[in-house]
C-alpha cells in the first residue's frame, strides 16, 4: 500500500484570530486564513505530516482541499518540489465533513487500499507504518493518558475525541465521535481513542455515501466507520500505539508544536 489521502480542507475556525496563542507574523497570517496545515514551523506543518508518511512508505499522496485553497496547490505544485512523494489533489466542493472529503478522493484511490490522515495532526512514524503493515482495513488506537503525556493535547480536550470500542481479538466493535457524557461514563480513562488515522479498502466508500448527518450537521468519517462495522459488517483491525500525537487545532497549540518540531527535518 502506497496511497494516502490527507484531509486538508478544514476551515480552521478555532485557529482564527481571537483564540489565544503567541504567533509570529507568518504564523498569524496562516492562522488567520484558517489553513492550519500551512502554518510555518520553519516550513509548513503539512510538510512534516507528509515527511512521516513518506518515511512509512506512503508515497502516493492526495491532498483533499477546497476550491478556494489555491495556496496549498501552488505551494506543492511550484514551491515544494517533492522528491520522495508524488502529490495529487482532490476538490471537496462543499465543507460537508470528513466522510464527504474521503469521497472526493475516490478517483485517486482507484480500487486500492489507502490511508487517511488529518492535515493538522502529526502522527508518530510507528502509527504511519502500522497502516502499511496491518494488511487489512484498520486504525491505530491510542490511550487518553498517552495522548496527554506524550503528545501536546490537554486533558480536557482529549475527552472530545472519538472513543473506540475494541474486541478482545483486536477488532473495532463501535466508534463514537464526540462522545456524550453517558458514553464517556461507560468507558474508563484507559479507553482507546481514534485520532482519525485509518487504513481503508474501497469498501469504505459505500459507508461514506450512506452515512447520515451527525448532530453537528456533518458527514463524519468516524460515524461512517461505525456504520460500516454495525450495518455493513466490515471489519477494522485496531493496532495499539504507545506514542503521542501533535495536534494543531487551536492557536494555543502553536507554541507546543514549535517546541516539538525544533530540530526536526521534513523531507519531501
Amino acid at each position: 500500500m502506497k496511497k494516502a489521502v490527507v484531509l486538508a480542507r478544514g476551515l480552521g475556525s478555532r485557529m482564527r484570530r481571537g483564540d489565544g496563542g503567541s504567533l509570529d507574523s507568518e504564523q498569524a497570517a496562516a492562522a488567520d486564513s484558517g489553513v492550519k496545515a500551512m502554518i510555518p514551523f520553519g516550513r509548513p506543518f503539512l510538510d512534516y505530516v507528509l515527511s512521516n508518511l513518506a518515511d512509512a512508505g506512503l508515497t502516493e499522496i492526495c491532498l483533499v482541499i477546497g476550491p478556494e485553497q489555491g495556496a496549498i496547490r501552488k505551494y506543492y505544485s511550484q514551491t515544494a518540489r517533492p522528491a520522495r512523494i508524488r502529490i495529487a489533489f482532490a476538490i471537496q466542493k462543499q465543507p460537508l465533513g470528513t466522510a464527504d472529503a474521503v469521497l472526493a478522493a475516490e478517483d485517486f484511490v482507484s480500487g486500492d487500499h489507502f490511508a487517511v490522515v488529518n492535515s493538522d495532526n502529526l502522527y508518530p512514524k510507528s502509527a504511519c507504518k502500522s497502516l502499511v503493515h496491518m494488511g487489512s482495513a484498520g486504525l491505530p488506537v491510542f490511550r487518553r493518558k498517552t495522548l496527554v503525556s506524550l503528545g501536546n493535547i490537554p486533558a480536557e480536550r482529549v475527552h472530545d475525541y472519538a472513543v473506540a470500542v475494541v474486541s478482545r481479538d483486536g477488532f473495532l466493535e463501535r466508534i463514537f465521535e464526540k462522545p456524550d457524557e453517558q458514553t464517556l461514563a461507560k468507558h474508563d480513562s484507559d479507553a482507546w481513542i481514534s485520532m482519525n488515522c485509518w487504513r481503508f479498502s474501497p469498501a469504505i466508500f459505500q459507508a461514506c455515501r450512506e452515512v447520515t448527518l451527525s448532530p453537528r450537521g456533518e458527514l463524519e468519517l468516524p460515524r461512517a466507520v461505525d456504520y460500516a462495522v454495525v450495518t455493513l459488517g466490515q471489519r477494522f483491525r485496531a493496532v495499539p500505539c504507545r506514542e503521542g500525537v501533535l495536534d494543531l487545532s487551536k492557536r494555543a497549540d502553536v507554541a507546543s508544536v514549535a517546541e516539538r518540531l525544533r530540530g526536526v527535518e521534513a523531507r519531501l
